[in-house]
């Protein structure tokens, strides 16, 4: 569409001060070769403000041109060598971030190093994107459906959910919402959203193959006495490695712990007390589990890694301070939670969706628990 057209004729466009000039080549060019005058101004010498104006709200994505001019606008300034990388280096808003901690119990997702960091992950993120962060929490307990209709109505762009806790029936309000969506931590085969994960298969694999070479022994478990979807994948991935070491998986002494530091220390204390076997060595689900059952074994004598070798996962920071420090498997907490803001950015920019299932690898991190 002429920029002619855009301005309801030259008459209007002389009205808001055009030079004459402008306003004959506007008579003249029709389509695009007007607006590629127009932007040739624009990028050449400054121009009086209503047609540089609408050429810069189309170029800026910004209201107030109608997307057939906008469409004409771009298609002419790529055809002219238009340096659009000047619109991207430039810090525009990005729009606003909901952020939301889904607890289900919250036996899991709590005040700890790990989704602090994750957070921060998040929060930097946002910052380097211009972007607006708010914080919500929500219980299984709550009004979820109308808690996320307020959190909507606030002004929200996009989410990220943290669903660490969450099981495939919670999932169900969020899957009416209209606005983009990123999961984090937590993954569903029948939910069409994008989801950022550990690699805990992974991860759980080199613990314990490590384990078991240097131990040359059946290792044991400590298993996290809550059930979430991280903790299934982390019994795959030692499974998998006590099976690629020719070894039986029945045979391995499993303990179910709490997911904590107090309630592991106080649930391996039990067992301890109650004379049950104990394995040479074990994996641990997370550092806390780790930590707490350490803390229980060197209270009844039990030399860490003399008489029992213990590896965990997640590399939380309390871990590489203890005694002896722990060795673990390193997710990289921070760089997680700016993936799911950069993967958001995109869904809000994207004009079709399909989906994507990002993991997140992990590392080894030698100590002297093992």
């Amino acid at each position: 569409m002429a920029l002619r057209r855009a301005y309801r004729g030259a008459g209007r466009v002389r009205r808001l001060g055009l030079p004459v000039f402008c306003s004959r080549m506007v008579r003249r060019r029709e389509g695009s070769a007007a607006i590629s005058f127009a932007v040739s101004r624009l990028r050449t010498s400054p121009m009086r403000r209503p047609v540089a104006a609408a050429v810069s709200m189309a170029l800026n994505g910004k209201p107030g041109v109608s997307e057939r001019t906008r469409a004409n606008v771009m298609a002419a300034a790529q055809e002219m060598g238009y340096d659009f990388s000047r619109l991207l280096d430039r810090k525009q808003p990005s729009g606003t971030v909901s952020f939301i901690f889904y607890r289900r119990q919250g036996a899991v997702v709590s005040d700890t190093p790990f989704f602090s960091l994750l957070s921060e992950g998040v929060e930097a993120a946002c910052k380097q994107a211009s972007c607006k962060l708010r914080v919500f929490s929500l219980y299984k307990s709550d009004d979820v459906e109308q808690e996320l209709r307020d959190i909507v109505i606030s002004g929200c762009s996009g989410i990220i959910l943290l669903g660490t806790e969450m099981r495939r029936e919670d999932f169900q309000p969020f899957e009416k919402l209209s606005l983009p969506l990123v999961v984090l931590d937590v993954y569903f085969d029948e939910v069409k959203h994008d989801c950022i994960l550990i690699n805990n298969i992974q991860g759980a694999f080199l613990a314990t193959d490590y384990l078991i070479q240097r131990t040359k022994s059946q290792p044991g478990y400590l298993r996290s006495a809550y059930p979430i979807a991280n903790f299934d994948e982390r019994a795959d991935g030692f499974y998998r490695a006590v099976r690629h070491h020719g070894l039986s998986t029945s045979k391995s002494i499993i303990h179910r712990l709490p997911p904590s530091i107090e309630g592991a220390f106080a649930d391996m204390m039990a067992i301890l007390e109650s004379g049950d076997e104990l394995a040479r060595c074990y994996f641990a689900d997370n550092d806390m589990i780790a930590i707490g059952a350490i803390r229980a074994m060197q209270a009844k004598g039990i030399k860490i890694p003399g008489d029992v070798a213990i590896i965990g996962f997640d590399d939380i920071s309390p871990a590489a301070f203890m005694e002896p420090p722990l060795t673990t498997i390193n997710v990289p907490k921070q760089y997680m939670g700016g993936a799911a803001v950069r993967r958001l950015l995109e869904r809000m920019r994207e004009g079709t969706h399909l989906p994507v299932k990002i993991e997140i690898g992990t590392s080894i991190v030698i100590r002297k628990t093992v």
